[in-house]
């Protein structure tokens, strides 16, 4: 973790490597958003993304990334997401210090995963996909 740590510097912080906004990450190739709501939050309020077939979702609640981190491809654009960013720049940083090389935060909370959602958008999306 501290190798991880000592690359996070003003250069990378101010070039937003660290950070993908919800639109441009829906439109990666085999991309994963990874949900670090808890399980009960991920129940409330789903995020399946149906229509984006680049796109696997999984929730892994952040609790429980350690003992589950081999369902994560490592390789694989991985989006992380909760909903202020707090969990997600702590699993980002985990993940980073396991060896995950292509791991984002995704940024916007709620209202840029339902932006991206719009019925215009979702329409672009599938007619692409056919």
């Amino acid at each position: 973790m501290d190798k991880v740590l000592q690359q996070l510097t003003l250069d990378f912080f101010g070039t937003g490597q660290h950070k993908m906004a919800a639109d441009a990450f829906f439109q990666q190739d085999n991309a994963v958003f990874l949900d670090v709501r808890s399980s009960e939050e991920a129940a409330s309020l789903a995020i399946r993304m149906q229509h984006l077939p680049n796109i696997r979702i999984i929730n892994i609640p952040v609790n429980e990334i350690p003992e589950r981190v081999g369902e994560l491809p490592n390789g694989d654009l991985i989006g992380v997401f909760c909903p202020a960013n707090v969990r997600s720049a702590i699993v980002y940083a985990w993940l980073l210090a396991q060896n995950f090389t292509n791991v984002r935060i995704i940024t916007g909370g709620y209202a840029a995963i339902t932006e991206a959602v719009l019925p215009g958008k979702v329409r672009k999306a599938l007619n692409s996909a056919t």
